[in-house]
């Protein structure tokens, strides 16, 4: 596509038409996932029968392992596969993936003493299943963004209208697939609900590859030659990182069974990461480059805290709703996972009601700063939960308003609004050119490690032994946790004029 070609093309509400592939792509990408993902906690508990310490593991672990893969996926693609063949192969993984999810397999027994019995064969299929999606998470997620950007030319104007379409995209497949995915699956059975998510993934595969030609080449491999050369075990370099992407998977694999040693490598690593970045930070740059990346590593503690609440969603968030809200609406029992849509929906109604706030505030030079809106986001966090906390607290013994609900999501959305569309880019602002690769992945290893932080938050919510519902205690925990948030935010917003925006020299 030469630079004529990519400026005139405005076949898709003013952009390129390979937008629309893209934009379709990852609307069923995220459709399978979100409609995977609003089962995931429910499958875990009631087919299975593990105990809510458990099943939070396990949901943590893997959570936290879909953000780590894309950083390897990316770099992949960028020394070798392309984009555009890093995407195919991720879908293929995914497709693999959501249907071995269907084979369910006999739900687990619990005999007269309390042993729960699982058939290790459909067990084992769920693991490697877990293990193909995170794999196919890591080629698909890091890259088709990467091909969106690569669509227009530099200096090109549509570039960033150009993501919000596709952000949109994202949105409306996670929520249409919480809504259908979720509904199937709880009410005729898991198989149906995971199939469904199957099918989704496999329509956005038959859609890339149908308009690969769309891309024209923008997303091909960075050196033909180099693909092809040989790797020192004799196949080509592209076939060596396939085959070892199955063996990766088979670590994977085992990986998701020992969900304790997720959380301990994500330590040791992230450890080592943080102080190789300050060591290069105090011996490499100079003050303002150090201030400003202490600065950026700054911005992802804060998210790492805000993902550990947030992500409640899809686990205690999810297993409250089930079981201790009211969710008739309109005469309709409305299925927990449904409500996964909700946070969906809200990005797609307030997403541009946002973007135009800032603009606006930009204009007259009031846009609150980085850390200011990451502190607003915390405080919106906190007022969720206790608004959830306060709402059953005043239904007199009955079960929670489903009211509140809406309320939580609502509340946790604008947070995330205001928080997590500026967190990459405030990344790539603040990092040292020639390290920022290395920045922005561990920018997603905080967001692993907030991910698996959240099921150690959900499992204080379980009940005794870790095995029984008790809402009670989960209410306990979200008052907790909601004035935690609160004071951060609060902190946050304090330190910001005295501390931060120096940090920062100028960054806006």
């Amino acid at each position: 596509m030469n630079q004529s070609t990519s400026v005139t093309d405005t076949s898709f509400f003013g952009h390129p038409k390979g937008l629309m592939i893209l934009f379709l792509t990852e609307m069923w990408e995220r459709f399978s996932y979100y409609g995977m993902r609003a089962l995931l906690i429910f499958y875990l508990t009631q087919h299975f029968l593990f105990g809510r310490e458990k099943a939070y593991l396990i949901y943590g672990a893997y959570t936290a392992l879909v953000y780590v893969a894309p950083v390897i996926g990316g770099l992949l693609a960028d020394k070798y596969l392309g984009s555009r063949k890093a995407v195919v192969f991720g879908a293929i993984l995914l497709v693999a993936g959501h249907f071995g999810m269907a084979f369910e397999g006999p739900t687990a027994v619990a005999s007269a003493t309390g042993e729960v019995v699982r058939n290790p064969l459909y067990l084992n299929i769920f693991y490697l299943s877990l293990a193909l999606i995170i794999s196919g998470v890591g080629f698909l997620k890091a890259n088709i963004s990467t091909i969106v950007g690569a669509l227009y030319e530099k200096g090109d104007r549509r570039r960033d209208a150009g993501f919000t379409l596709f952000y949109m995209g994202i949105n409306l497949g996670a929520a249409a697939g919480a809504i259908l995915a979720g509904w199937l699956g709880q009410t005729y059975g898991w198989k149906y609900g995971f199939g469904l998510a199957g099918i989704g993934m496999l329509a956005g595969l038959v859609v890339f590859l149908k308009g690969q030609p769309l891309l024209m080449g923008r997303a091909d491999p960075p050196d033909t030659q180099k693909l092809v050369a040989k790797s020192p075990i004799g196949l080509s370099n592209e076939w060596t990182i396939y085959i070892g992407t199955l063996l990766g998977v088979v670590v994977i694999w085992k990986l998701i069974q020992y969900q304790e040693l997720v959380g301990t490598l994500l330590g040791i690593f992230g450890l080592a990461v943080v102080i190789g970045i300050l060591v290069f930070s105090f011996t490499k740059c100079t003050k303002e480059e150090r201030d400003q990346m202490i600065m950026a590593l700054m911005l992802m503690i804060f998210s790492i805290l805000f993902w550990a609440l947030f992500e409640q969603a899809g686990s205690s968030l999810n297993l409250y709703t089930d079981e201790a809200v009211n969710r008739t609406i309109f005469g309709i029992d409305v299925p927990a996972s449904v409500f996964q849509s909700i946070n969906a929906i809200y990005i797609v109604i307030f997403g541009p009601v946002f973007a135009a706030l800032w603009l606006y505030l930009g204009k007259r030079d009031k846009e609150p700063s980085i850390p200011a809106k990451f502190g607003m986001g915390l405080i919106l966090l906190g007022l969720g939960f206790l608004v959830l906390v306060w709402g059953a607290n005043g239904a007199d013994g009955l079960k929670t308003p489903v009211i509140f609900i809406f309320l939580i999501y609502l509340l946790h959305t604008f947070g995330e609004l205001c928080m997590s569309p500026v967190g990459l880019s405030a990344v790539t602002k603040l990092s040292v050119p020639r390290v920022v690769g290395l920045m922005m992945g561990t920018w997603f290893l905080a967001s692993a490690t907030g991910n698996f932080a959240a099921s150690m938050i959900a499992r204080m919510t379980a009940g005794v032994d870790g095995e029984v519902s008790d809402p009670a205690k989960v209410l306990e925990v979200y008052n907790q946790v909601g004035l935690m948030s609160i004071g951060a935010g609060i902190a946050i917003l304090i330190l910001t004029p005295l501390v931060f925006k120096r940090l920062m020299h100028g960054v806006r």
